[in-house]
C-alpha cells in the first residue's frame, strides 16, 4: 500500500479530528448565474459558497471550491469532490489526496506552486448501506458548473493545466477523450491553455492487488515528472 505523508499547511493535507446524457434534474442556469462582478480568488470563493446552479446543491454539504496560490504554474483538475473533502470543504483531503501530495514530491513539483480543484464543486453521492458512495456527475452538471473552472484557470493564469481522471479531461479539453489514448500527453485545451492529462489518484486506491497499486503508482509519479 502506497504510503501517505503529512502537510500542514496546504489543501491537500489530510483532516484532522459518465455519461454522456443528461438527467432531468431542473436548474435555474448554470455557475454563470453567481459569478462575482470581480474575478479574484476570493470573491470566487465566497461567491461559489451559495451557489445553485445546479441541484447537486441540495444533497452536498458545502461547496468545496480549489485552493492554492493565485498565480499557479500548475493547476490540478479533479472530477468533485469525495465524502471526507464535502465534510471539510476543501479538495484532496481524503486518501486520494494523499496519494497525490505524495506523487507531487517524488515527481518535483513543489506544493507552492500548484492550485488544486475539480470540476464539479458539490459531492454527487448515492447512499450505500451507511455510507455515501460517489456517484459520477452527469454532463448537464458539468456544464452547469464549468463557469467556476473557468474563473479559477482565468484567475490563476497557469502554464499547465492537468486533468486527474476522464471527467476533468473532458471538461478542460471541451470533447470526448479515451484515457488510455491520451494519458501522458500534452494537449491544447479550451483557451490554448496546455493541458496534460493523467489517471485521477483515485485509481491507484481501486485496484485490488498492492503490487497493482505500486505499479499504478508508480506510473501517475512517471507521469507528474513530465509536468515541470
Amino acid at each position: 500500500m502506497v504510503r501517505i505523508p503529512s502537510s500542514p499547511d496546504h489543501p491537500l493535507h489530510p483532516p484532522t479530528p459518465e455519461s454522456a446524457k443528461t438527467d432531468s434534474f431542473s436548474r435555474a442556469g448554470s455557475a454563470a448565474d453567481f459569478l462575482p462582478p470581480s474575478l479574484t480568488l476570493p470573491a470566487l470563493k465566497a461567491a461559489a459558497a451559495t451557489c445553485a446552479g445546479c441541484d447537486l446543491y441540495k444533497r452536498a454539504t458545502q461547496t468545496v471550491f480549489g485552493e492554492g496560490p493565485w498565480k499557479a504554474a500548475v493547476v490540478l483538475v479533479g472530477e468533485q469532490p469525495g465524502d471526507q473533502e464535502d465534510k471539510v470543504g476543501r479538495p484532496f483531503v481524503g486518501s486520494a489526496g494523499g496519494i497525490l501530495r505524495k506523487a507531487l514530491a517524488e515527481a518535483g513539483i513543489p506544493l507552492s506552486k500548484v492550485y488544486v480543484t475539480n470540476a464539479v464543486k458539490h459531492f454527487k453521492w448515492e447512499p450505500q448501506g451507511k455510507r455515501r458512495k460517489h456517484k459520477k456527475p452527469l454532463a448537464g452538471e458539468i456544464a452547469a458548473c464549468r463557469p467556476w473552472l473557468d474563473a479559477e484557470l482565468t484567475v490563476t493564469q497557469p502554464k499547465i493545466v492537468v486533468c486527474l481522471g476522464v471527467t476533468a479531461a473532458q471538461t478542460v479539453l471541451g470533447r470526448p477523450i479515451r484515457l488510455g489514448d491520451e494519458r501522458g500527453k500534452f494537449l491544447s485545451g479550451l483557451a490554448g491553455r496546455e493541458t496534460f492529462v493523467t489517471i485521477h489518484p483515485s485509481a491507484v486506491l481501486r485496484h485490488p492487488e498492492r503490487e497493482q497499486q505500486k505499479q499504478e503508482y508508480e506510473r501517475l509519479v512517471a507521469d507528474l515528472m513530465q509536468v515541470q
